[in-house]
């Protein structure tokens, strides 16, 4: 072969292979969106769950607990095993996990299935967050090399919160109109998954395996000495940020039912999508922004939003707490911003990857251990009365925390 057609023979090639990386690109967005839309599809049908088992709120916030919990388990047993076994058959193996939970949600009629499918729900996500966006980041590289990888990381932080968004809202629609609640929007989502599935193993793979496997061992959770002043206020801040998300996502069925008597599904999954929905558009709009101009707008939005859940819970005011949801989720998604920055900066490149760990780990501390004490609170006091503690305790820790967080970007500036 003459050097010429060699040449052609290899732009050729390249020019596929940027093909086939675009196009994986796509089909991962659709599976990491598929995925994490079912992790908040049972959110507006826990009063049904509760009227079927006749368990007490306290159970409903188990449940979603049981969830955060598999979280941390999978960040911490797999989310970093893609670096050396290849992002596709993590992301197959995680998916086949989610596909297991959503078949016993089809299958079983018991709350002790309910909590496993939960957790099992959890463990898949937490291995697929870190190598879904990975993945992305890769193909994106790949496919087009010409871009920056903003793009990349602008559609993964989009599609992980904009998926969360959308489970309540398409299982609201689903059950609001169709008939078997408690298994329909499974059973619709066990096909997805399916398809997900199928079309995961068609992306490239990007990650080359090394000749010997390293020894396994769970993520490294370290954070270094000189970081760890700025690394716990913004661990803080996203506990306390996440922490509203998990309060919404769990409660705000048992509230619009319990307290304000509107049993519409749809109503309950549309106000969860606001919240979610904020948080996504605001690290969009604002995302570009700089440190200190994100930390301050978010902080505005989480305290004047955290107000509102006060003033909506005490007045039983459904519009004041639809309102507050989406300004507190607006905010949550900018002070998680800045606590993952943060994080990524405050770090060395050699333990960035330790320290990003336990931010993430902190985040869904917030949106377990509150959310659980919360559904203890409601046992015993009014859904009201604990959305206000709660809302009161959750600004606090916000203004303090990004208050110091405040105070290093000036110091750095």
């Amino acid at each position: 072969m003459t050097a010429p057609s060699r040449a052609a023979t290899r732009t050729a090639h390249d020019t596929a292979s940027r093909g086939r990386h675009r196009r994986g690109f796509w089909v991962v967005v659709g599976a990491f969106a598929v995925l994490m839309a079912f992790t908040t599809l049972p959110t507006p049908l826990y009063p049904l769950y509760q009227q079927r088992d006749g368990f007490p709120t306290f159970v409903i916030t188990l449940i979603f607990a049981a969830y955060g919990i598999g979280v941390m388990a999978g960040l911490y047993l797999a989310g970093h095993v893609s670096d050396y076994l290849g992002r596709r058959p993590v992301l197959l193996a995680a998916t086949a996990v989610e596909l297991v939970s959503a078949v016993m949600f089809v299958l079983l009629q018991d709350t002790a299935s309910l909590l496993v499918a939960r957790f099992l729900c959890g463990l898949g996500i937490g291995a697929v967050t870190a190598t879904a966006t990975a993945h992305l980041a890769e193909l994106h590289a790949v496919g087009r090399p010409d871009s920056d990888g903003r793009f990349a990381s602008v559609v993964a932080g989009a599609v992980n919160t904009g998926g969360l968004a959308l489970g309540p809202l398409v299982a609201g629609l689903l059950t609001q109109f169709l008939p078997h609640p408690l298994t329909v929007p499974y059973a619709v989502w066990v096909v997805l998954l399916v398809v997900a599935f199928g079309a995961l193993l068609l992306a490239p793979e990007t990650v080359e395996r090394p000749a010997s496997r390293p020894t396994y061992r769970p993520q490294r959770v370290s954070v270094e000495p000189e970081a760890r002043p700025h690394f716990s206020a913004a661990a803080v801040a996203a506990a306390a940020a996440f922490s509203v998300l998990g309060v919404f996502t769990s409660l705000t069925a048992s509230f619009v039912g319990g307290t304000l008597h509107l049993h519409s599904r749809l109503l309950t999954g549309s106000i969860v999508f606001g919240v979610i929905g904020a948080s996504t558009l605001s690290q969009v709009v604002l995302g570009s922004r700089d440190v200190p101009q994100r930390l301050r707008a978010g902080m505005a939005a989480m305290s004047v939003g955290l107000v509102l859940v006060a003033v909506g819970a005490w007045t039983t005011s459904l519009p004041v707490f639809a309102a507050a949801g989406v300004i507190a989720g607006a905010g949550v998604g900018l002070v998680f911003n800045v606590a993952i920055t943060t994080a990524a900066t405050v770090s060395s490149p050699e333990h960035r990857g330790e320290t990003l760990a336990g931010m993430f780990l902190a985040a869904y501390a917030g949106i377990t251990v509150p959310v659980v004490a919360a559904g203890v609170a409601v046992t015993f006091f009014s859904a009201p009365s604990v959305l206000v503690v709660f809302a009161g305790i959750v600004l606090v820790a916000v203004l303090i925390s990004t208050t110091r967080l405040l105070a290093r970007s000036s110091a750095e500036g």
